[in-house]
């Protein structure tokens, strides 16, 4: 087993964890729903769920951000939770990661979006979806399955079921999100 911290730009430090795994891949809403459950009692926010060749990918929050010593209990029981659920996630060996969303967080569900309303966004809909399919602009509302988005040219409604990556939009240049 290895443990350790992976440090990138914009974001809090990812711990992770390697561990031998056997069996399949499950459906990404199980394993969501079991690391649900596990951060559950700490009044975590599960952000995002990932997985790839080896890997399952945890972003969390919580009300006013998330600090390191959260985060670290958050895999231990994550990790634990995982162990007596194996039937979702990757087969073998896989790392664990659990991070904050940083500066730019992914946007997946409705209430993602509302929460940041008046914020500036990056959005790529689905392929075969009327219109550019990456756009950038502000958040105007969120309402009937759908975010209206401000590009400042016009506004542009896309049905939340069009959208295939969003996430905020950080102004480096000192303006915030």
């Amino acid at each position: 087993m290895f443990s350790g911290t992976v440090w990138e730009r914009g974001h809090l430090p990812t711990l992770f964890m390697s561990r031998g795994r056997e069996g399949g891949m499950g459906k990404i809403e199980a394993l969501r729903r079991v690391v649900s459950d596990a951060i559950g009692p700490q009044g975590l926010e599960l952000v995002d769920v990932e997985t790839g060749p080896g890997l399952v990918r945890v972003l969390l929050d919580r009300p006013g951000g998330i600090d390191l010593d959260s985060l670290s209990d958050a895999n231990r029981a994550i990790s634990a939770a995982l162990d007596a659920h194996e039937d979702v996630v990757p087969r073998g060996s896989y790392g664990l990661e659990v991070s904050s969303p940083g500066v730019e967080r992914p946007l997946r569900e409705p209430e993602h979006f509302r929460r940041f309303v008046g914020s500036e966004v990056s959005v790529r809909t689905r392929p075969g979806v009327e219109g550019e399919r990456r756009v950038r602009g502000r958040i105007a509302a969120v309402e009937d399955g759908a975010v209206l988005l401000d590009l400042g040219s016009g506004l542009r409604r896309i049905a939340l079921a069009d959208i295939e990556r969003a996430r905020t939009v950080f102004d480096w240049t000192g303006g915030g999100v």
